[in-house]
C-alpha cells in the first residue's frame, strides 16, 4: 500500500514519474521544433530555387516563343536534379503547365494558389498535387514593365521532408534517453541517502516516532537536553527547563533555537556541553541546586565500522537533581555528628562516673563532691551558654555536638556568641550545611596542625542579620588558591570514599540562596584560614489573616 512505502521510495517514483513527463513533453517539443524548422529550410531552398530560375532571362524569352516547353522542360529537369528538387514546374499565367518531371502532365493546368504569384508576389504553401503533399514555393515571372508573363513553381513532396526530419529522431532521442537516465539516478542516489538517513521509514511513521519521542522527552523527570556540533541547543524538555533555569522550549520552531553562550548556565555546565566531552554522573553546582550530569555522543544509527570515525550529530546529556539528597545528606551528617557527640559524652560520663565512684568507695566523699561539683558546672556552663546566646535548638545542638567532637580529637573549639542567635527567618536546614561544614573544615584543619589546635566560632546576630565567623590554626590557604575553594572538587585533604571538594561549594551555595557574602583569609592570630558570613535578616513569613 501507498502509505507504507518509504518517504526515499515516494520520492523516487514521483521524481521519476516528474522525469518521464518532462522527457515526453521536452521530446515532443523538440519533435515539433525539428519537423517545423525542417519544413522552413525546405520552403527557404525552394524559394530560392523558384526566383533564380524566374529570374533567368532564359524563362522570359521561352515563354514568348511559340513552344515554350521545348526549351523550358529540358532546363527544368537539369535544374531540378542540380537543386535536388522534386519537381519544378513553370508555366502560362493560365496555370497552364510548361514543364513537369512527368511528360504527360505538360500542358495541364497547375494545381495550386497562383493569385498571389499573379500580383507579382512570392509565396510558398503546402498543399497537395499530382506528386501528393508539398512543400512549394511560387515566383512570378517578369518582364521589363513588371507585367507577369510566366509563373515558376519549385517544390518536394511532404514524404521527404519527413525523410529529413526522421533523420532527426536519433539524436532527439539520444538527448531524451539522457535526460530520462540522469534523472533515473539523480532519483536513485538521492532516494539511497534518504533511505539512509530516515532508516527507511515513511512520513506517517517519523510523525508517529517523533510525537513518541516529543512526549518522552517531556514526561521523563530527568532534564534532556540536545546541543548539535556548533554549539546551537537543539531542544531540551521541561524538566531541563526548570533545572537549569531556562524558558520553556516548545521545539516546534527550529529557526530561534539558541547558542549555549547565550544561555544563562553555570559556567561549569557551559564548559561541559561546550567541550561535547563525555561524562558520567558528574557533579555540577549551580545557585539553585546540585546537579549530576550525564553526557554522552548522539551517533547516528547506521554508524561505520569502530576502525573508523562514527558521525557524531552532536551531543545528548541527561540531568537530574540531586539537591534533595545533599540536603538529606547534610542532615545525615548532622545526625552523625550528634551521635558521635553523645557517643563521646557517654563514654566522657562513663569514665567520670568512675572517677566519682571510687572516690566513694575510698572514703573520699568531700573530694568525690567537689569532683561532680565542678564537672556539673563546665557542662552546664556550655550547655548555658548554647541555649542563652544561640536560641535555635538545631543550631545549639549541632554547636554542641561539634564541640564534642573536636574535644575528642584534641581540638579545642572556642564558642563566641553576641545577641539572640536565632536562626532570624532563615532556614535552618541552610544554616546547619554552613556551619557544619566550615567546622568539620575546621576541625581537620585544626587537627592535622601541631599544638596548640585551636579552631574558634563567632556568632553574632543583630537587626541587621547573622555574622558568622570560623578561623582555625591550620595551615592556612594559599593566596592563590582562595578564589578556587568555592569551586566543587577543590581540596586540600585527600579524597574520601566520596570525594572531596563538595563542602565548600554547598556553602556558597546556601550563603548565595540566603542572599548573604562569604569572604577567605587567612587568620592574623591563629595562622589559620578565617571564614566569614554575612547572612541579612530575612522577613518572617506574613501569618494569614482571618475571615470572619
Amino acid at each position: 500500500m501507498i502509505h507504507r512505502w518509504s518517504i526515499a521510495r515516494r520520492l523516487f517514483v514521483a521524481n521519476l514519474l516528474f522525469v518521464l513527463a518532462l522527457t515526453a513533453v521536452v521530446g515532443t517539443a523538440a519533435f515539433l521544433d525539428a519537423r517545423d524548422r525542417t519544413y522552413d529550410e525546405a520552403g527557404r531552398r525552394m524559394a530560392a530555387v523558384a526566383i533564380s530560375i524566374a529570374d533567368n532571362p532564359l524563362v522570359l524569352q521561352a515563354a514568348a516563343s511559340r513552344d515554350p516547353s521545348a526549351t523550358l522542360q529540358p532546363y527544368a529537369l537539369r535544374v531540378m536534379n542540380d537543386a535536388d528538387a522534386d519537381f519544378i514546374t513553370i508555366m502560362a499565367p493560365d496555370r497552364t503547365r510548361w514543364t513537369h518531371p512527368r511528360n504527360e502532365e505538360i500542358g495541364q493546368p497547375y494545381i495550386g494558389s497562383i493569385s498571389a504569384a499573379l500580383e507579382g508576389h512570392v509565396f510558398t504553401e503546402i498543399t497537395a498535387g499530382t506528386l501528393g503533399p508539398s512543400v512549394r514555393t511560387i515566383a512570378p515571372v517578369k518582364d521589363a514593365n513588371g507585367s507577369v508573363k510566366a509563373l515558376v513553381a519549385a517544390g518536394v513532396t511532404v514524404r521527404n521532408v519527413d525523410v529529413a526530419v526522421a533523420g532527426r529522431i536519433p539524436a532527439l532521442l539520444a538527448i531524451a534517453g539522457a535526460l530520462l537516465l540522469g534523472g533515473w539516478l539523480t532519483s536513485w542516489l538521492l532516494g539511497r541517502y534518504l533511505r539512509r538517513v530516515t532508516r527507511g521509514w515513511g512520513p506517517e511513521q517519523l510523525a508517529q516516532l517523533f510525537a513518541y519521542y516529543e512526549s518522552v522527552l517531556h514526561s521523563v523527570r530527568e532534564g534532556v537536553i540536545l546541543i548539535d556540533p556548533k554549539g546551537r541547543v537543539v531542544m531540551y524538555n521541561d524538566q531541563a527547563a526548570e533545572l537549569l533555569g531556562l524558558a520553556p522550549h516548545s521545539g516546534g520552531d527550529q529557526s530561534d533555537t539558541p547558542f549555549l553562550a547565550d544561555l544563562p548556565l553555570a559556567p561549569s555546565l557551559k564548559s561541559l556541553f561546550e567541550s561535547g566531552r563525555t561524562a558520567h554522573d558528574e557533579i555540577h553546582l549551580t545557585d539553585s541546586g546540585v546537579l549530576v550530569v550525564n553526557q554522552g555522543p548522539a551517533v547516528g544509527p547506521d554508524s561505520p565500522p569502530v576502525r573508523q570515525r562514527p558521525a557524531v550529530f552532536g551531543t545528548v546529556a541527561t540531568i537530574r537533581d540531586r539537591t534533595e539528597i545533599e540536603s538529606l545528606g547534610s542532615e545525615l551528617e548532622t545526625m552523625r555528628t550528634l551521635s558521635g557527640a553523645l557517643r563521646a559524652q557517654t563514654h566522657e560520663h562513663a569514665n567520670r562516673l568512675h572517677t566519682m565512684v571510687s572516690l566513694l568507695e575510698l572514703g573520699r566523699t568531700g573530694e568525690a563532691l567537689d569532683f561532680a561539683t565542678k564537672d556539673l558546672e563546665l557542662s552546664q556552663q556550655l550547655t548555658d551558654d548554647m541555649l542563652n546566646s544561640v536560641q535555635e535548638p538545631v543550631i545549639s545542638a549541632l554547636i554542641m555536638g561539634k564541640a564534642a567532637e573536636a574535644h575528642e580529637r584534641g581540638v579545642e573549639l572556642v564558642i563566641e556568641a553576641s545577641g539572640p542567635t536565632g536562626a532570624a527567618g532563615l532556614a535552618v536546614q541552610d544554616l546547619v550545611t554552613i556551619l557544619g561544614n566550615l567546622l568539620d573544615n575546621a576541625i581537620d584543619a585544626a587537627a592535622e596542625a601541631p599544638a596548640p589546635r585551636r579552631v574558634e566560632l563567632r556568632v553574632d546576630s543583630h537587626d541587621g542579620g547573622l555574622e558568622v565567623t570560623v578561623q582555625d590554626s591550620g595551615k592556612g590557604i594559599e593566596p592563590d588558591a582562595i578564589d578556587d575553594v568555592f569551586r566543587y572538587g577543590f581540596s586540600t585533604k585527600a579524597a574520601g570514599p566520596f570525594g572531596r571538594g563538595l563542602g565548600l561549594a554547598l556553602v556558597k551555595q546556601a550563603v548565595q540562596r540566603l542572599a548573604g557574602t562569604m569572604t577567605i583569609t587567612n587568620s592574623d592570630s591563629t595562622g589559620g584560614a578565617r571564614f566569614h558570613i554575612v547572612l541579612p535578616a530575612s522577613d518572617p513569613p506574613s501569618l494569614p489573616e482571618e475571615h470572619a
